[in-house]
């Protein structure tokens, strides 16, 4: 049976002479049993703080933390059957890679030929059951990460904890291990916590993702939720590039907002209050270029394009010297030069209200 975890009001102050921080202010969350759940937030935000305390390795100053009802808040972490793979490997230089993964098992005193079994379907969990009598400085940045994840899921933990384990490798190779790892930790059906900053890892690869900042939990939702439903500037921005606009409520229904804007009306199939001025956010992939007698709901005019291939970028300034980005995924031969009166037309799903 896998494990849920259930956070309360969970905090963490560091008190010195000079000042008092909460590096975790009153966090609530529920994990369900399996889930590949992400933290998310910019540095500094108390993510690993947050994690570390899931581990044990940080007491905390108030709330509770429970593993399927089990009360783990003060329990050393030698008492939870939690596996952690860091940042940093920390294989040890000296052994092989099977001692490395096995070193769990031995503290455990599991069983010699228990042991072997347990070590090799490890390995072949991660596509490395070849490289057993290899030391850790013949392989590569990535095949030592999935070393560190085989010595975590050999102890068949009930928790699965990861810190930031792909940012020590290249760009490729953390495209290449996300894949990987999300399916390793899928097909074992252990709950896993996995800490990043990295926005792209986080929405390619977790169940659902929290998304932290100042100590506190910011939004919580799955991947797409998070990127197209923002409920606050922070959230739109953090998530990918965005383009904030001010605008005035004129009409609200049931069917969503009609908004004015200093370049034209946009239409939201969000909800708001008559009246009030509010904050929009509209991806640069969700806006439209259109050529000037072509309708379209946003006129501006076009400052600069830059062509990428399959993508082209544009930069349109509107009426007051706001400048909106937006992006064109497969551009044709022609579009508008620069210089040119435009039109921006957007979906009304895609524009989110978030202040």
């Amino acid at each position: 049976m896998t494990t849920s975890i259930s956070i309360q009001a969970l905090e963490k102050t560091y008190i010195t002479p000079r000042r008092t921080v909460r590096a975790v202010a009153g966090v609530n969350l529920d994990i369900s049993p399996g889930e590949l759940f992400f933290l998310l937030g910019p540095s500094g935000c108390g993510k690993t703080t947050l994690l570390r305390m899931i581990a044990g390795f940080i007491d905390p100053t108030g709330g509770r933390i429970a593993f399927s009802g089990r009360d783990v808040t003060h329990m050393p972490p030698n008492k939870r059957n939690t596996g952690m793979v860091f940042q940093s490997y920390a294989l040890w230089p000296h052994m092989t890679v099977a001692q490395n993964v096995a070193f769990g098992l031995s503290v455990r005193r599991v069983k010699a030929d228990e042991r072997d079994r347990r070590v090799r379907e490890a390995l072949e969990a991660v596509q490395l059951a070849d490289f057993g009598a290899r030391k850790p400085n013949e392989l590569s940045g990535g095949q030592q990460q999935r070393v560190a994840l085989a010595r975590a899921l050999v102890i068949r933990p009930d928790v699965l904890l990861l810190d930031e384990p792909l940012s020590n490798l290249d760009a490729k190779l953390r495209i290449e291990l996300r894949a990987q790892i999300r399916a390793i930790c899928k097909s074992t059906g252990i709950t896993s916590v996995y800490v990043t900053h990295d926005q792209k890892e986080a929405l390619s690869m977790a169940d659902r993702i929290a998304i932290m900042r100042a100590g506190q939990v910011e939004q919580v939702g799955e991947p797409r939720t998070l990127y197209r439903r923002p409920t606050s500037a922070f959230v739109a921005e953090f998530l990918g590039e965005t383009n904030f606009l001010s605008a005035e409520v004129e009409q609200s229904g049931p069917e969503g907002s009609s908004l004015r804007t200093p370049a034209g009306v946009l239409r939201s199939s969000h909800a708001g209050a008559g009246g009030a001025r509010v904050t929009l956010s509209i991806r640069p992939e969700a806006l439209a270029l259109l050529d000037a007698p072509a309708g379209g709901a946003l006129e501006g005019r076009l400052v600069e394009t830059c062509y990428l291939g399959e993508i082209a970028q544009h930069v349109v300034e509107l009426p007051g010297g706001m400048r909106v980005k937006v992006a064109a995924l497969n551009p044709g031969a022609r579009s508008p030069e620069p210089g040119a009166q435009v039109r921006l037309r957007a979906d009304p799903d895609d524009v989110v209200i978030v202040g």
